[in-house]
């Protein structure tokens, strides 16, 4: 059973391909379909989940209980343990205890597809020792603890794209060639990005920005390009929009805020009050205020601001550290309090399961952090 979070409303954005890693596809694939684990580490960015997303398709009927995808976001061995357990068993209102847990697991064959994982050394093996039937395939960054030096998980290091790759992953999210002064802008943002295709996915959503502001100055009534008061509120954009600067391009995410709607920048005040949280979208018009806020995810989703995370989005890498510094976190306890207000009476409907309470723990937890004393 797969977990992927809701398709964000409004239109989609394009199909991008998966650049120079048909090399690592195909040899994650015949690890997994010998039985062996893989740790597949990438810096942030680097399109680890692009790859996980390709090969799990690719696994479907490797495994007799299939292809599972977890989570592995500010999970421990045991937790993964029972969402393992959960996904492969139908158990209404029945939760194992330890030795029952693993007794369940032991016996389940399949690839599990474990994401952001947050564990090493001896915690992973303790994950590996309980499931022996399974082949795991472990996204991570390069921070996370390496396995114990006896384990027998493969190790594949994610690097970033080359230059030519970079500028055609460019040129499919902008969805025309560019021209000479941006693919020389765009060769300077791969020497400064080291190729994360991250960055070429926001890069281009600023160049779509920037074409919609040549041929309609008020496409974004809001645009800010410098001090507001050089710019009010709705006046219009000279057609001939300069070019990103280089730090704008490696660092875009007030830039592309400042271009949204009203909605999509509360949405991104408060995924900064949660610490990267984003509240799902069906909370959107209640915390908005917009009955039609719930369209400021397909917003952010398009730009690259936002990334999978199991069920749900998160701020993706750097953007959060972004959007602080340009002041996006002034009144995070204000909407951090908003939220808890609204999660306190959501979670207290009658017509809200501990199903669907439980879907959202991280938002509802992270709503309360800035509220909650250090010391408790």
């Amino acid at each position: 059973r797969a977990t992927a979070p809701p398709a964000p409303p409004g239109p989609p954005g394009p199909l991008l391909p998966l650049l120079e890693r048909q090399e690592e596809r195909e040899r994650l694939v015949r690890l997994l379909a010998r039985g062996r684990s893989v740790r597949l580490t990438g810096p942030a960015g680097s399109g680890r989940t692009a790859l996980l997303n390709a090969v799990a398709a690719d696994c479907a009927d490797l495994a007799p209980d299939g292809v599972v995808r977890l989570s592995g976001l500010r999970r421990t061995a045991v937790e993964l343990m029972y969402e393992l357990f959960e996904a492969v068993h139908r158990s209404p209102l029945h939760r194992p205890g330890r030795a029952e847990l693993e007794t369940f697991v032991r016996g389940i064959g399949a690839v599990v597809v474990v994401d952001d994982l947050e564990l090493g050394g001896a915690a992973l093996e303790e994950l590996l020792d309980v499931t022996p039937e399974c082949a795991f395939l472990l996204g991570a960054t390069p921070d996370v603890a390496a396995p114990t030096a006896d384990s027998n998980v493969e190790e594949v290091f994610l690097a970033g794209l080359g230059r030519g790759s970079s500028i055609e992953l460019l040129e499919h999210v902008v969805e025309r060639p560019l021209t000479d002064e941006e693919a020389n802008w765009a060769g300077d943002l791969w020497f400064e990005s080291e190729g994360l295709p991250l960055r070429f996915v926001q890069a281009g959503a600023l160049l779509r920005q920037r074409d919609r502001l040549r041929t309609d100055p008020e496409a974004f009534d809001g645009y800010d390009d410098g001090d507001p008061d050089d710019r009010p509120f709705g006046r219009p954009v000279p057609a001939d929009v300069p070019l990103p600067s280089l730090g704008e391009g490696a660092a875009p995410a007030a830039l592309l805020g400042s271009r949204m709607s009203e909605a999509a920048r509360d949405t991104l005040r408060f995924a900064v009050a949660l610490g990267g949280e984003v509240p799902h979208q069906a909370h959107l018009p209640a915390l908005v205020g917009d009955t039609h806020a719930d369209a400021a995810l397909g917003e952010l989703f398009v730009c690259g601001l936002l990334s999978p995370a199991g069920p749900r989005y998160r701020l993706a890498a750097g953007v959060l550290a972004q959007l602080e510094a340009s002041g996006y976190a002034e009144e995070a306890d204000t909407f951090a309090r908003n939220a808890a207000q609204h999660y306190a009476w959501w979670t207290g409907h009658p017509s809200v399961s501990p199903e669907r309470a439980a879907a959202e723990a991280d938002a509802v937890l992270a709503s309360l952090v800035p509220l909650v004393p250090a010391d408790h």
